[in-house]
């Protein structure tokens, strides 16, 4: 195995000179010109929304990211993407002071606007802030099914989420508009550190009706409202009902929202969303001028012509190169606008490491061996796509800093595959497969990869991977699953049949990897749902969020070590990262993506002008 290639740069370099061109191509001046009002406005993915419209607690596909960022709003903080980092919101905070105690814990008081409304005009108070902290950090939540959110950098979220106490330290409820956040001395420093104030209001009285947050003075804590009440009343089996109910539960059905948009139905596959008339703006004032919008699923051989027809206002994150080429066509008849912007996030083959076939790294490198991964990425995403071979994107900032020289490139190589096998054991039984006893029983490489389905990369997969595992021995089944199924075995809410789960996964704006590491029955760090423990990946990726605010040479050569040994010990293969390509009707103005980190953020500001489309 060799390290990257320079054929993997040049692809890299290509694509932002693609996004130079295109940028010009799109920056024309911005003329402000009369609105005209749709009676819908209808948005297109190719990504299945799975209902997690509450928080990324049951699962995060991208698509239920751009549905919450519809409907939550108010955040403590948003991104400054001029500076590259965190700012307390201007829109939700009037004014903050920041102390420090004697052992070094950072308490933030953050004084908030006395307009913030829920969409139903329920006042939100510094109250609402400190319930969206106790409800996902609770037990009482975890025992309803959720997996319960990183939180180490909030004091006492350790012993409360736990429930060894009641009170979570590090909120206090100082006012009914002045709240205190306390960051344990022991997470800083942090280097997006005024990001980990991050916190939507999430209303009280539809999630956990009966209950109020107190605070006596050493933390805040979920009381009765009622204070003779017999029996506690917030509890899993409220939960349940209140969020998990299939037909009015607030994971898929949020009725009460405080973002720009509110919920006005969901059937699976179709949302539609109404414009919240209690929404004050976003962080620079914008309400939305949209007044009605509607989200699905769109077909990658059918989007273009819908599009063309005007079934379709906007397609966004469009990935396939023939869809791509599809939409440049219309672009460049006038009959769509298109905007890209590299992707921050990337696709990946996520391993199931309990399972014995692929506990061994051995196993998983010659595994990787076997992929034609150049010419996969060509068939299915063209030239917007290119290889990575650590946990990156493209559109993120560090790739583009920092020295990936040292990473392996795990090129087709079946030679290597078989030395790799040989090595660890693996020999070929009768039927030509390999075999190995472990614990005394015989464990054949006879593997199952879970994929979403309907993704055509499948035909890709069939072609160009599992010809080559059967060169070493190596039997691979492509399963395809529906998208919600998939999500279930990935985060291990369900027995899991496959040993590999093909899937792609956006980064969150603060990169803190160490935060995807869940302790298991051993209490070692495992990562993200794969089951492979690997102390030093752990160990890295905490030196890498210690790494202290603004020392970027630091942070880049902390990021380096981790994606080095991230690329060694391979719990997940990286495909590609790629660039995403949104189409939309030329009359739509102002949409702004590539400044933006969703649809939902952009579509704010945009607006349908009738002089645009003639």
């Amino acid at each position: 195995m060799k390290s990257i290639i320079g054929t993997n740069r040049r692809a890299a370099a290509l694509l932002l000179a693609f996004l130079l061109l295109l940028g010009q191509y799109h920056a024309r001046a911005a003329q402000t010109r009369e609105p005209v009002i749709p009676d819908e406005f209808v948005v297109g993915n190719p990504t299945a929304m799975n209902g997690d419209f509450f928080t990324g607690l049951w699962g995060n596909s991208t698509s239920d990211i751009d549905v919450r960022a519809l409907l939550h709003g108010y955040d403590l903080v948003s991104y400054d993407g001029g500076r590259g980092n965190f700012i307390v919101n201007p829109s939700v905070v009037s004014g903050y002071a920041v102390t420090e105690n004697e052992v070094g814990d950072r308490t933030y008081v953050l004084a908030l606007y006395d307009d913030l409304y829920y969409s139903d005009g329920t006042h939100i108070t510094a109250r609402d802030y400190a319930f969206s902290f106790l409800l996902q950090l609770s037990p009482q939540l975890a025992a309803a099914g959720a997996r319960h959110v990183r939180t180490e950098h909030l004091l006492g979220s350790d012993p409360y989420s736990k429930g060894e106490t009641t009170k979570l330290t590090g909120v206090r409820v100082l006012s009914e508009d002045t709240l205190a956040l306390t960051l344990d001395h022991a997470f800083l420093p942090f280097f997006y550190e005024v990001g980990l104030l991050e916190c939507h209001p999430y209303p009280m009285h539809v999630i956990a009706p009966g209950v109020t947050v107190r605070d006596d003075g050493d933390g805040v804590y979920l009381a009765n409202e009622d204070n003779a009440a017999d029996e506690t009343v917030f509890t899993a089996e409220l939960l349940r009902r209140t969020v998990l109910d299939p037909e009015t539960g607030y994971r898929a059905h949020p009725s009460v929202v405080s973002g720009p948009y509110t919920l006005a139905s969901w059937d699976g596959v179709t949302a539609r969303f109404t414009v919240n008339p209690w929404f004050k703006g976003d962080k620079e004032g914008r309400r939305p001028s949209i007044p009605n919008v509607v989200y699905t699923l769109a077909d990658n051989d059918d989007m273009m012509e819908k599009m063309n027809r005007g079934e379709f206002n906007l397609l966004n994150k469009v990935t396939e190169a023939r869809a791509i080429e599809q939409g440049m066509t219309l672009a460049s008849q006038q009959k769509a606008r298109m905007s890209a912007y590299p992707r921050t996030g990337l696709t990946f083959i996520a391993f199931a490491c309990e399972k014995p076939s692929v506990a061994s790294q051995a196993v998983r490198q010659a595994i990787a061996c076997c992929m034609d991964r150049d010419e996969i990425i060509s068939e299915y995403v063209g030239a917007f796509g290119a290889r990575v071979d650590g946990y990156y994107g493209l559109g993120q900032w560090m790739p583009a800093a920092a020295d990936l020289e040292g990473l392996l490139a795990y090129t087709l190589d079946t030679t290597m595959a078989a030395f790799l096998l040989d090595k660890d054991g693996w020999v070929p039984n009768a039927d030509g497969l390999r075999e190995k006893e472990i614990d005394g029983e015989t464990i054949v490489l006879d593997l199952i990869m879970a994929y979403p389905e309907g993704n055509r990369i499948a035909e890709a997969f069939d072609e160009l991977f599992v010809p080559h595992l059967e060169e070493v021995g190596i039997r691979l089944t492509l399963q395809p699953l529906p998208m919600d199924a998939l999500l279930r075995q990935y985060y291990k809410q369900e027995a899991r049949a496959a040993d590999m789960i093909y899937l792609g996964s956006n980064f969150d704006i603060i990169f803190d990897p160490s935060v995807s590491f869940l302790a298991d029955e051993w209490d070692r760090p495992n990562w993200a749902y794969t089951n492979c423990a690997d102390e030093d990946l752990y160990a890295l990726a905490v030196a890498l969020r210690e790494t202290e605010p603004d020392n970027i040479q630091e942070y880049c050569r902390e990021w380096e070590a981790f994606q080095k040994r991230f690329n060694e010990v391979l719990p997940m293969i990286p495909i590609y990262s790629n660039t995403y390509f949104d189409f939309y009707m030329p009359s739509l103005e102002n949409y702004n993506i590539i400044e933006n980190v969703t649809w939902a953020e952009a579509i704010i500001p945009a607006y349908i002008s009738e002089e645009a489309g003639k």
